[in-house]
């Protein structure tokens, strides 16, 4: 009774964790749907959810399905399986109802190119919903930026030396004019430890002050520590908004995808070289959890993090492990470049290595999850 209720006090988070992980996989299967259809593939079945159907509805040849699990969805292609697998099964003959597909409409069909594209489109799918996301957001809020206000001043710093205090706004840095925090330190980091000439606005009056930054360490994002030149002065923390047209918008979405593509393959970079701990590898809990949580802060923090799990989605699904959709892109590729398929006996046995592998990860994930769930 005790978890009954608990469940129902959650419904909000429920509700948000159903609606973003299945909204994120079935955009993915949106992706390889819209592109077989593209190419000529048929189609036989697209599916909301997954398990048991609960409604069907048939258009032309293809099936779609509301299923029992709302978490994602499914993509059934006419042909996928390889002829030689067709020929030594045991298939038998379609049903009246069953539509029967044209050979130049079967996956197996097509040449290897336009499989590739059909793999592809998913994880492409993924990083188009992270834009859209990106790019609706930035055009409803603008883009926010931390206003170059001093919050405090280290002691025994240049900057306390050469007298800034709270509050002083810095206005230019080497004559460069300043309205973001971070030009400050790309700014005082591009004359490489020499003096550095700055305005600064105080009470309504500016002044010119010269200092000497000092060399220091900061802690990255992974943890690792990097010289950087340092005036010793911390941001007020105070934020600005610059308001942005649906053009402009666009070009915000674009670096922000793209900002959060490369931070995402670094991260597994860190990973692999075991700067980042492995323990920090999360799962379906973590997932779950970031999802609720970020459920109390509104809906804009719920659809920043659906992006950022979008873009992850994707590039999870290139890794090129075999059940994956990288790895049907390696196999895609050798065939264009060998002129031939790799042997159905190859693709078996890396079929089998692959899910091994992703067992694997999810048990380590898993466990990681619980770990830090009771910890």
């Amino acid at each position: 009774m005790d978890l009954l209720l608990t469940i129902v006090s959650h419904w909000k988070e429920a509700l948000a964790v159903v609606l973003v992980l299945g909204g994120l996989i079935f955009f993915h299967e949106l992706g390889h749907f819209s592109m077989a259809r593209l190419l000529g593939i048929g189609v036989r079945t697209f599916s909301l959810g997954f398990g048991p159907r609960v409604l069907t509805l048939r258009r032309g040849k293809t099936d779609y399905c509301l299923s029992v699990v709302p978490l994602g969805g499914y993509v059934s292609l006419a042909g996928e399986e390889d002829e030689e697998e067709e020929n030594t099964s045991s298939a038998s003959a379609p049903t009246e109802n069953e539509p029967i597909f044209e050979p130049e409409e079967e996956f197996s069909k097509h040449p290897a190119w336009h499989r590739l594209l059909v793999v592809l489109a998913g994880p492409v799918a993924n990083f188009l919903l992270a834009f859209i996301l990106y790019w609706g957001i930035a055009w409803a809020q603008g883009q926010a930026y931390l206003l170059p206000e001093v919050g405090s001043v280290l002691k025994d710093s240049p900057a306390a030396a050469a007298g800034l205090a709270a509050g002083d706004r810095i206005v230019s840095v080497s004559g460069n004019e300043v309205r973001d925090w971070r030009e400050i330190s790309q700014g005082v980091g591009a004359l490489n430890g020499a003096p550095v000439t700055i305005v600064i606005a105080r009470d309504g009056i500016e002044r010119t002050l010269t200092l000497t930054p000092k060399p220091g360490n900061v802690p990255t994002v992974f943890g690792e520590q990097k010289q950087v030149w340092l005036l010793g002065i911390e941001a007020s923390g105070n934020t600005g908004v610059i308001p942005l047209g649906p053009g402009q918008a666009v070009i915000a979405g674009i670096e922000k995808t793209w900002g959060v593509i490369t931070f995402t393959l670094e991260s597994i970079a860190k990973l692999a070289q075991r700067v980042v701990p492995l323990d920090n590898v999360g799962g379906p809990i973590l997932i779950a959890q970031m999802i609720g949580e970020q459920t109390g802060h509104g809906l804009v923090s719920v659809l920043l993090l659906a992006a950022l799990i979008s873009v992850n989605l994707g590039i999870l699904n290139l890794l090129p492990i075999p059940v994956l959709d990288g790895g049907h892109i390696v196999f895609f590729t050798l065939e264009m470049i060998m002129g031939k398929p790799v042997s159905v006996g190859v693709r078996a046995a890396s079929a089998k290595v692959g899910m091994a592998l992703l067992l694997m990860l999810m048990v380590f994930a898993t466990w990681n999850d619980l770990a830090r769930l009771f910890s």
